[in-house]
């Protein structure tokens, strides 16, 4: 029996299912779920992440915690933590442009945390001769937090789904997965009277709204890590810098856009990230924040220009490449802004690189 045909037996049992839960039963079923079984990245996959656009995001994102690491004191031991390190592209990058700071490996404990079994092979594969070997735990929790901590998220958050609601002419509902009569799956409406926190701006009737419990979840638990430790935590994403509505869901399947409802499992499935959100909850823990730059800003101010301009200098036959390269992480049409960055920091004093008033 297939995820489709489980999950649409499911919901005629249980009744309809929430868009978050029915997202991570697309991801992380462990039979047929997208990340627990098939995940396909770059340009042969379903969609292509920013250090695989090119090696100049991982080398900038590595010097980034290089500095970091220096104005936390170059301590003699820190945890280097990614989380979802996809294809381990942008470790390897960030590990061999840290290869100019003496010390910084010698110091680095490098954890990995990635659920995906398929994901945490070709990551092991990808930094087998790394200058640092790494080690896998699944949660942030299970991070110690007995020395400093440098973390990179990039496009994590994307993958933690969110609830929806719905303002109609007669109150409230939540958009849930259904079962149409003939059992195939489809999305309808069910009132309600409570269960969330309204939103503080004004919805209009029709409008959506997404409420991530998930994370809001990550933020609580990374800013405790990071509070406890001290440190910084580095979030790159897509998504929103301000509360506001908006039906973000869909579905990518090579590299093209489809019915999120069709292809359970075969099609990775994602939602904005809610950078307010996860901020509020960092703050809660006792963490500190910065706010969110777009993610062309930040990498300009890590120097991206000029790394840029040195690869063509050296490579003078890839230029055009190198040039398109950096126009699709920064221009403003592509990467640049409707992907944002912003930081979790421990302690107050710290002053976290690409983040300076």
């Amino acid at each position: 029996m297939s995820l489709k045909e489980r999950l649409a037996r499911e919901i005629a049992l249980t009744g309809p299912m929430t868009v978050a839960d029915y997202v991570t039963r697309c991801l992380h079923d462990p039979a047929e779920g997208y990340y627990a079984t098939r995940p396909a990245l770059g340009a042969q996959g379903d969609f292509i992440t920013a250090p695989l656009v090119s090696q100049m995001f991982g080398e900038l994102i590595g010097l980034w915690a290089v500095e970091t690491w220096h104005r936390l004191g170059a301590p003699e031991r820190f945890r280097f933590v990614e989380v979802g390190p996809g294809d381990g592209t942008l470790m390897d990058d960030a590990l061999r442009a840290a290869r100019v700071a003496p010390g910084f490996l010698e110091a680095c404990d490098l954890i990995l945390i990635e659920p995906s079994g398929p994901l945490r092979q070709v990551q092991e594969r990808r930094l087998s001769q790394a200058d640092v070997s790494p080690r896998w735990v699944s949660s942030l929790t299970q991070v110690e937090t007995d020395a400093p901590v440098i973390l990179i998220a990039n496009e994590v958050l994307d993958c933690l789904p969110a609830r929806q609601f719905v303002r109609t002419e007669g109150g409230w509902a939540e958009r849930r997965v259904g079962v149409t009569d003939e059992g195939g799956l489809t999305f309808g409406l069910v009132g309600i009277s409570g269960g969330f926190d309204k939103p503080p701006y004004e919805i209009e009737p029709g409008q959506v709204i997404e409420i991530s419990e998930q994370q809001a979840a990550f933020g609580r638990d990374l800013g405790a890590l990071v509070h406890q430790a001290s440190g910084a935590a580095l979030l790159i994403d897509y998504g929103r810098d301000r509360p506001g509505p908006g039906d973000t869901l869909q579905g990518l399947w090579r590299h093209s856009k489809v019915d999120v409802l069709e292809k359970p499992g075969e099609a990775d499935l994602t939602q904005w990230a809610d950078f307010p959100a996860v901020l509020e909850a960092a703050i809660r823990s006792g963490a500190d924040v910065t706010g969110c730059l777009g993610q062309g800003a930040f990498l300009r101010r890590l120097g991206i220009e000029a790394r840029a301009e040195r690869l063509s200098s050296a490579r003078p036959a890839s230029a055009p490449v190198i040039a398109r390269q950096l126009d699709r992480l920064i221009a403003p049409d592509q990467m640049g802004e409707l992907f944002k960055a912003a930081a979790i920091f421990s302690p107050r004093s710290l002053s976290v690189p690409g983040f300076e008033a």
